[in-house]
C-alpha cells in the first residue's frame, strides 16, 4: 500500500468551438437514444472526469487546459445533468453507471484513467469494479461511497433545495433513487478491497459532506491507495485549489 500523504497545496458525433480561445471542444454523443453533452481537450492516452451531484461537467474546464499537454480529457455531462438527456427526475446510480459506460464506448476508448468528484467517485467506483481491464487509474475526490453524508452536509442541501422551491425555480439537478436492498449513501467499503488498479484518494480536511474518517477507511481497504488530505474547509479542492489539485492530477497519472 502507498502511504498516507498530506500535502498543502466515434459514432454520431457532434462537436463545435467553445467560447474564447479556449481549446477545449465540446461533443454531443448519442448513447442509447439519449444525448450526452461532453468537454473534450488535449491529446494522449485518455481520462475521463466526472462530476458531482450538485455541478456539471464545467467544474473540469480548468482542469482540461491544464492537463491537456499530457492528456486527452473528457468531461461529460452525466445523464440528467448539465446539457445531457434528462427525461426523468429521478435516477439509480446503475443509471449514471451504465451512461457513462456507454459513452466510453461509443468514444472508442479501451483503457482510461477515471476522475470522479463526490457522486461522480461513486460512478467512477463502479465502472472500476464492473470492468478494472479497461481503467488503469483511479482519482477519487471527496468521493461518495465511504460514509454517510454529514448532517452538515444533508443540511445545506436542503436548504438550497428549500430555497429554490419557495421562489418557484425549478430544480437543477435530479434525484437520487436506491434500488430494493441498496444502501441509501451508496456504501461500497466492503468492495474496495477488490480494486487492482492504483488509487490516489484527494478529500479536504474538513469536507462539510464526506467526513475524512471515510477516506481513511478507503485507505486502508484499497490495496494500491495513496491518499492526500488538503487543508481547509470545502467539498471540491479540484475547484478551491486548482493549482494544487492540477498538480496531485498530473503526477499521479504521469505515474499510473
Amino acid at each position: 500500500m502507498l502511504p498516507f500523504i498530506l500535502s498543502m497545496p466515434h459514432s454520431n458525433l457532434a462537436t463545435t468551438t467553445p467560447h474564447g480561445n479556449s481549446s477545449v471542444e465540446r461533443l454531443t454523443i448519442e448513447v442509447d437514444g439519449r444525448p450526452i453533452h461532453c468537454l473534450k481537450a488535449g491529446s494522449g492516452p485518455p481520462v475521463i472526469l466526472v462530476h458531482g451531484g450538485a455541478s456539471d461537467s464545467q467544474d473540469w474546464e480548468e482542469t482540461l487546459e491544464a492537463l491537456s499537454h499530457s492528456y486527452t480529457l473528457y468531461a461529460p455531462d452525466m445523464i440528467g445533468y448539465g446539457q445531457s438527456d434528462r427525461t426523468e427526475e429521478s435516477y439509480y446510480l446503475s443509471d449514471f453507471v451504465k451512461a457513462t459506460q456507454g459513452l466510453i464506448q461509443k468514444l472508442g476508448l479501451r483503457s482510461i484513467a477515471l476522475v470522479g468528484h463526490s457522486l461522480g467517485g461513486r460512478v467512477c467506483l463502479e465502472i472500476a469494479f464492473l470492468s478494472p481491464d479497461v481503467v488503469t487509474g483511479l482519482v477519487l475526490v471527496n468521493t461518495m461511497g465511504f460514509a454517510k453524508v454529514a448532517w452538515w452536509g444533508l443540511f445545506l442541501g436542503t436548504v438550497a433545495w428549500t430555497v429554490r422551491r419557495i421562489l418557484r425555480r425549478p430544480q437543477p439537478y435530479p434525484k437520487f433513487l436506491t434500488a430494493n436492498g441498496e444502501d441509501r449513501n451508496w456504501r461500497c467499503l466492503d468492495r474496495l478491497p477488490s480494486l487492482s488498479v492504483p488509487t490516489l484518494l484527494v478529500s479536504n480536511r474538513r469536507d462539510p459532506y464526506f467526513s475524512v474518517s471515510g477516506a481513511f477507511k478507503a485507505l486502508k481497504l484499497i490495496p494500491h491507495a495513496r491518499l492526500e488530505i488538503l487543508p481547509g474547509f470545502g467539498h471540491a479542492p479540484h475547484k478551491q485549489r486548482r493549482e494544487s489539485f492540477n498538480n496531485l492530477l498530473l503526477s499521479f497519472l504521469n505515474q499510473a
